[in-house]
């Protein structure tokens, strides 16, 4: 017996129409401008939710990221060295972590704090010093002696209130400005507690970051963009061990300094000279002050001291930070100086640290999108603020898992 099979049902016209009508381009090979639109929207919508909720840990994390890609090379060395093993090796670099990076900003930070009182004070004293006699040696220096004697003459018995008298009325306000954008002990310890964690954990899978980061630029920009992702990594690493291990060098000299001379608060005025580096200010604006008060007490032996010291320490953090720097990056001062201080503004304490970051990777994917293509005949452009080398801290291909 043989069956007959039903041929299948032919597709109706109205169905074949919007299967063409589907495949068609619409306006005239265009995308919809109102699909496009709605994308848009909703695309931008769930990203300001999303930074939205993660609000809270936005600072911390960002901290965390910058310090995980500024250390990630010596991870990769310690895993080496600890036979293999990954958690061993993070165990080691968050502990190495907490005491280069966490310690010293709370040491600073709640010293300042417990002695924001006396700090005002000192500025206070500051601006209404004034210079005594010149010493009867001054004019028997020779060469300079008469011109050492005229210049302290001229400024005997005027103080920084005369000389400045617009300061006097918002050393109060500077100070109250500053405790406030460095925040309480509550919002400090916690923000510290996150960036310790998270550093633990974004270095625990620091593989997977990286290839979702080299991913996201290639995504972007193509192999351009995948060069801009290793471009923004090494800028974030000049900045935070240029500045970080600078202020820690220029704060442990000065403060050796302080502490041997004998110079009052000597605690309280490491911990600003501290967070004064990290502001690129440097330690001279602690140190300086503290030469002339030795000198002019008549200490001059401590004082000279002092002075060598000081020396020293100015020498360390004009030489050592522009080395670590531009040994990652070619930035310009002036970009880490903003940085610091609008990150101080907009973040608090840990925009230290953000601000830099953020603009110096700004700062170096616009030079290079600048010197893809130059314009013919146009002058030559300053050196590249980076070099697109092989960066183990980015590079997922260079990284074997054991």
């Amino acid at each position: 017996m043989t069956v007959i099979t039903p041929p299948p049902p032919m597709p109706s016209p109205q169905a074949s129409v919007s299967a063409a009508e589907q495949d068609r381009p619409l306006h005239g090979g265009r995308p919809d401008p109102t699909r496009l639109m709605l994308m848009l929207f909703f695309i931008g919508g769930m990203t300001l939710c999303s930074l939205w909720v993660m609000q809270p840990f936005l600072p911390a994390s960002i901290w965390a990221a910058t310090i995980v890609v500024a250390v990630w090379p010596l991870v990769l060395r310690l895993q080496k060295l600890l036979w293999g093993s990954r958690g061993l090796a993070v165990t080691l670099m968050t502990i190495i972590v907490v005491v280069l990076f966490v310690v010293p900003f709370w040491l600073a930070v709640t010293t300042i704090l417990n002695h924001i009182d006396a700090l005002v004070g000192l500025a206070h004293a500051a601006v209404a010093f004034r210079l005594p006699p010149p010493p009867h040696w001054a004019g028997d220096v020779p060469i300079f002696g008469d011109k050492i004697v005229q210049v302290w003459t001229k400024f005997q018995g005027e103080g920084l209130s005369t000389v400045l008298p617009s300061t006097t009325p918002y050393i109060g306000s500077a100070a109250q400005w500053i405790l406030g954008s460095i925040g309480s002990f509550g919002r400090l310890l916690l923000q510290f507690i996150l960036t310790t964690v998270i550093v633990a954990i974004m270095s625990t899978h620091g593989e997977a970051g990286a290839n979702l980061a080299t991913q996201f630029g290639y995504r972007l920009g193509g192999n351009r963009g995948e060069q801009m992702v290793v471009l923004a990594g090494r800028a974030i690493r000049a900045v935070a061990l240029g500045v970080m291990l600078t202020s820690l060098a220029d704060a442990i000299i000065g403060g050796i300094g302080l502490v041997i001379a004998g110079v009052p608060l000597a605690t309280l005025l490491t911990a600003v000279m501290f967070i004064a580096c990290v502001a690129q200010v440097g330690p001279g604006i602690v140190l300086i002050p503290a030469d002339i008060w030795m000198f002019v007490s008549g200490q001059y032996v401590m004082g000279a001291v002092l002075l060598v010291v000081t020396v020293v320490a100015i020498a360390v953090d004009n030489l050592m930070r522009p080395l670590l720097i531009r040994k990652e990056a070619n930035l310009p001062m002036l970009l880490v100086l903003v940085g610091v201080l609008g990150g101080l503004a907009a973040f608090g304490l840990i925009g230290l640290f953000i601000g830099p970051a953020v603009l110096a990777v700004s700062y170096t994917m616009l030079r290079a999108w600048i010197a893809e293509e130059a314009k013919p005949g146009a002058p030559a452009l300053p050196p590249d603020p980076l070099a697109v080398l092989p960066d183990p801290a980015l590079d997922p291909e260079s990284v074997t898992n054991p």
